[in-house]
């Protein structure tokens, strides 16, 4: 059996979630997990290893209300999709305006969530 430790909870992202890169305003894929420090991107995009990117992505809270998130990520890694032209992407956070990690953090805490 294989014990895996993560330093935070993912959440994962049960709706369609689309990520844009800032510098370019494309839209490079969706999300599939998020936590404190990072995500899991589905890219539709080729992304450079090792690069830093700046990304924007909208989640809504359980009342329905939108909120707009802008992180600077770095790419750690990623492997080939079983699509053609897509690619799974880890990226680790590292910039989060406080604000809205404090809204990172009810969004992920919040009911009703499946974290893997």
């Amino acid at each position: 059996m294989i014990n895996e430790f993560r330093r935070a909870r993912r959440r994962k992202v049960s709706d369609t979630v689309l990520v844009v890169d800032t510098m370019t305003d494309s839209v490079v894929g969706r999300l599939g997990n998020l936590s404190e420090t990072g995500m899991l991107l589905m890219a539709s995009m080729p992304l450079v290893d090792d690069a830093l990117y700046q990304f924007r992505f909208n989640l809504t809270d359980a009342r329905g209300r939108e909120t707009t998130f802008e992180v600077g990520a770095h790419l750690l890694w990623q492997d080939s999709a079983s699509a053609s032209g897509q690619s799974w992407t880890g990226f680790r956070f590292i910039t989060v305006p406080d604000e809205q990690m404090q809204q990172l953090r009810h969004w992920i805490e919040a009911p009703g969530g499946q974290f893997e």
